[in-house]
């Protein structure tokens, strides 16, 4: 399976994000140049090859008006450092840049800059109708859009407003805009089946922005990254910009350790700023293998319940969430013949369907085991046939790669058309 790994030991910005899968493309120019005829506004784009701790890498300028979005970070000893962010606030208002360090991360805390250009507000319903009105395909522009609306309500909850009420700075809006899409344009063209992603490096201290100083990670972020494994500490300043939050959010199906996989390249992107650390997002694209997981068996002896009753307790732990169920024979105590019921579950399931399976049968007791399995990526595709639709299971993965019709719609068009099983399943292209 084609899978896609973003490395984020130092956090994820959409910039950063954007040049890291572009070096994944076989023509980055094509990008590039495909980037700036997209119509975004006095919106420019170009490519800077940069080496961190001796690793060369990409950086991705985006400005606008030949200007980029400038914030600062706040240090122990009150040095402010300059870094690209992405927050959407309210209203604009005067920084004294007095430095010159730069970190790669892109918010908008709507700072006044000394840019030569007007500063405007745009709701998410302008910015939709920008990302609606561009040159590229329809998922493009839902990914884009659905990114964009992840940002826009988690600066609402923030700001305690609702998404309508919450406008976005022109530059900032601008550079996200062309980081999102970007990165939307880039996804669509690697066409990775699995994208998964490490724990989110999210930094430390404090990050200064119109409101005043804020914790790192700063509010926006920290919501966009609930139910997401975050750490920090281990390097201050802002790592992760909510635009970069927002599109791990979106396009990452879980996180966690790099799986098992026969990597084909690995792109960098990377930042300006310069830390002890490889101040980078690394993507691996190759091919996974079967991928091993964390699951939990419940079970119980039973020699004291008919089989109706037994299959209607079969029927409740399926709805409430187990994987399979399933019994066997068994012999209990004083030769008593007897059933074994186990039902298998995700971890995060058990304490549940050890509660339905107390309450649908007579056992006195559960038995817990968890354990590791190996398991076949797998998804579900409709294909049509002369008498209708017919969903297939494809699974693959440990070399091994296999499909089969689901039953159910099988049986269903032999009976609506007077075939047999097998009749149907030939008739599948």
């Amino acid at each position: 399976m084609k899978t896609l790994y973003f490395e984020c030991g130092m956090g994820a910005a959409g910039d950063m994000l954007m040049a890291a899968l572009m070096e994944l493309t076989p023509d980055p120019q094509a990008f590039v140049d495909k980037m700036n005829s997209l119509g975004l506004p006095n919106v420019h784009v170009e490519t800077e090859k940069t080496s961190k701790c001796g690793i060369m890498g990409t950086h991705m300028n985006v400005s606008v008006n030949g200007g980029e979005e400038e914030s600062h970070d706040v240090h122990d000893h009150d040095h402010e450092h300059e870094h690209h962010h992405d927050h959407h606030h309210e209203h604009d208002h005067d920084h004294e840049h007095e430095h010159d360090h730069e970190h790669d991360h892109e918010h908008d805390h709507d700072h006044e800059h000394h840019h030569e250009h007007a500063h405007h507000h745009s709701s998410l319903g302008d910015i939709e109708a920008i990302i609606e009105a561009l040159p590229v395909s329809d998922r493009v522009k839902r990914d884009a859009k659905a990114v964009y609306a992840l940002i826009a309500d988690a600066e609402g909850r923030v700001h305690g407003r609702p998404v309508s009420d919450i406008h976005f700075h022109e530059v900032g809006t601008l550079d996200a805009v062309a980081d999102v899409v970007g990165v939307c344009l880039l996804m669509e063209t690697i066409g990775a089946e699995k994208i998964c992603a490490s724990p989110v490096h999210v930094g430390s201290g404090y990050v200064r922005c119109m409101h005043g100083v804020l914790p790192v990670p700063a509010p926006a972020t920290a919501l966009l990254l609930e139910g997401v494994p975050t750490y920090g500490g281990q390097v201050q300043g802002e790592l992760c910009t909510p635009t970069g939050a927002a599109l791990l959010k979106h396009f990452v199906t879980s996180f966690g350790d790099r799986p098992v996989m026969r990597v084909e390249k690995i792109g960098y992107g990377m930042g300006k700023k310069d830390f002890e650390r490889a101040n980078c997002v690394r993507a691996f694209l190759g091919e996974s293998a079967g991928q091993t997981q964390r699951i939990t068996r419940l079970e119980c002896n039973l020699d004291d319940m008919t089989g109706e009753e037994l299959g209607f307790a079969m029927e409740q732990l399926f709805k409430a969430g187990a994987r399979d169920v399933y019994t066997q024979p068994i012999g209990m105590k004083k030769s008593r013949p007897g059933i074994m019921l186990c039902a298998i579950c995700l971890p995060e399931d058990a304490d549940a369907l050890a509660g339905v399976m107390m309450k649908h049968t007579t056992t006195l007791g559960i038995r817990r085991q968890d354990m590791a399995r190996y398991a076949l990526e797998r998804v579900i595709e409709t294909r049509q046939t002369p008498y209708g639709p017919v969903r297939i299971k494809r699974a693959s993965g440990m070399g091994v790669s296999r499909q089969k019709a689901e039953y159910e719609d099988l049986a269903r068009l032999a009976e609506e058309q007077g075939l047999t099983l097998d009749e149907v399943r030939r008739s599948i292209r």
